[in-house]
């Protein structure tokens, strides 16, 4: 990956911001893309100290223009692109029957559409280089998260995107990889929209027991060296969980709402009462 142009979306923190690291740490040139254009700066610094390259960018990736203004700066800088990970993304936390639907447009402009617009305008340059699309779905992806109706809901949609966009390239030489990283100690917990579109402002899971951020973005790295189709990290709550929703999806929706409903203060408890009650 020596001199290759990387561009990270959601790189101001989190994920993001360790993909960063682990792609300049390889040789990577990379461009960070995120709203928080004063720490980007301060990883865009950090990262030439260390003797790399790197270029901040303010994008925030719901918006078409600025996702276009992202892919035109990047060539204009570089004159290629050989890598996009579209990782910029929040999530939300609330039952559907009380979550206001202005939240769940934010939640597809964010992570659907801000993942379609940078593909869109990235496309004939990775083309061209025979390049990497990377999203990052989650395992929210691939079952249904009570609770996170509108992340769930964006992360199919990325995954049933780029597995067409994959079929459409077979002959092209596109490279695409969805990568679905388990429960990762990032900020995404602590920004994640309640049912009024307020912030959470505190995670309601220990982080401590969860994957590095770091560790995520080592495997995204070596998945995309190898050009690896998809990418599924931890093996109980991502691996066996994917498998099992294959053939035992009753068994899954039920440890799926058990868990979600020990959270602190989780929507689902109000669920419990009810069904108690009744």
């Amino acid at each position: 990956m020596k001199d290759k142009v990387v561009i990270i979306t959601g790189a101001s923190s989190g994920i993001g911001k360790a993909l960063a690291y682990e792609f300049s740490r390889h040789g990577s040139i990379v461009v960070i893309a995120a709203r928080n254009i004063e720490q980007l700066h301060i990883i865009e610094n950090s990262i030439r100290q260390q003797g790399g390259t790197a270029l901040a960018v303010q994008c925030d990736v719901s918006s078409e223009k600025d996702c276009h203004n992202l892919v035109t700066k990047t060539v204009e800088a570089f004159g290629r692109i050989d890598v996009l990970i579209n990782n910029a993304g929040i999530s939300m936390r609330a039952l559907f029957q009380d979550v206001e639907l202005d939240v769940l447009r934010r939640l597809m402009d964010v992570n659907f559409w801000g993942t379609v617009y940078c593909t869109k305008f990235a496309l004939p340059y990775l083309l061209h280089t025979h390049g990497s699309v990377v999203g990052i779905i989650s395992i929210a992806g691939h079952i249904g998260l009570p609770a996170r109706t509108g992340y769930s809901a964006s992360k199919f949609a990325i995954h049933g995107f780029l597995k067409t966009l994959r079929v459409e390239n077979l002959k092209t030489g596109l490279h695409v990889l969805i990568a679905a990283p388990g429960f990762t100690a990032s900020n995404i917990r602590m920004t994640a929209l309640t049912a009024s579109g307020k912030m959470q402002g505190e995670t309601p899971r220990n982080e401590s027991k969860m994957m590095s951020a770091e560790k995520v973005a080592s495997k995204i790295y070596r998945a995309v060296l190898h050009r690896r189709r998809s990418l599924i990290l931890t093996m109980i709550e991502g691996k066996l969980t994917v498998f099992f929703s294959k053939w035992l999806p009753g068994l899954v929706e039920r440890s799926s709402f058990r868990r979600m409903a020990r959270e602190p203060n989780s929507p689902l408890q109000k669920e419990e009462v009810n069904h108690r009650a009744e």
